[in-house]
């Protein structure tokens, strides 16, 4: 069996299939999991999910900031022009089941190989273990499933920004959410900077990366997407971007854990 893990898709189906074909995937034989991100802003999100909830046995995914934003409008019964297609999907039912069963943080360990590979939508920060990292995904998985509305309608804002043990309720929700799924610069207190998108920071702005790395072991590696400016370089051999600007004209792109061997596809389509 191989691992595939490929960066933000968005709604970029005909990308996606031509990857798919490309790493001559097997649904058999091979498991692809999505680091966050399915859909919005490209033309074909619905084809993406039907992909993604037709084949649960060969096909996972972590939560991204996107997914998220879907989940709240099927929860609150809203509209946007982009995803109104899924909204209207007689598939509705299915594909929101789906969704809350993706968590913020999936990890695989490759047994032959003794690695681990952590997947996220934008990071880790580094005031987290691992194991921290997994019991607050877990937290916040329970509570998709146990009270969607109460976090889908409350995960908005930038605040608070800094970690602390002992927050509780939204804002303790939020940050989690907000540090697995929108993360890209921190301060140098450590706390989150959520304006700036590119990568012409002040020199005050760290990239959360540049200090998780510090905490990581020599068979531990970090797979994220969401920072389509980095084109997925980091600068790092255990931390690896796979946001790489589809939907943005640029590529769709795939490791494979078993060799970390990269494959991309160009996106030629009209933006």
């Amino acid at each position: 069996m191989s691992h595939f893990v490929i960066g933000d898709v968005q709604g970029c189906f005909n990308q996606l299939d031509e990857l798919l074909t490309r790493i001559n995937f097997s649904h058999d034989n091979d498991q692809i999991i999505f680091a966050g991100d399915l859909v919005n802003r490209g033309k074909d999100s619905l084809r993406v999910l039907d992909f993604c909830v037709s084949n649960p046995g060969s096909v996972s995914a972590v939560l991204g900031n996107h997914d998220l934003y879907l989940m709240h409008l099927i929860e609150s019964k809203g509209n946007d022009d982009c995803l109104q297609e899924i909204l209207e999907s007689p598939q509705l039912n299915a594909i929101y089941s789906w969704l809350k069963s993706c968590p913020l943080m999936r990890s695989i360990y490759l047994k032959d190989r003794k690695e681990t590979f952590y997947i996220m939508h934008a990071g880790i920060p580094p005031q987290w273990t691992f194991d921290e990292a997994k019991k607050y995904s877990d937290e916040i998985l329970k509570e998709l499933n146990k009270n969607p509305k109460n976090i889908l309608s409350n995960m908005w804002g930038d605040l608070p920004n800094l970690w602390n043990n002992n927050l509780q309720g939204h804002e303790r929700s939020r940050l989690i959410i907000n540090y697995f799924t929108r993360m890209r610069f921190l301060n140098t207190d450590g706390s989150l900077e959520l304006k700036t998108k590119d990568l012409k920071a002040s020199d005050s702005l760290i990239k959360w990366f540049d200090l998780t790395i510090k905490n990581m072991k020599s068979d531990e590696y970090i797979l994220f997407g969401h920072w389509a400016a980095l084109r997925g370089t980091t600068d790092l051999s255990r931390i690896i971007g796979l946001d790489t600007g589809c939907v943005w004209g640029g590529e769709l792109t795939a490791i494979k854990l078993e060799n970390k061997k990269l494959y991309s596809v160009k996106n030629n389509e009209n933006i």
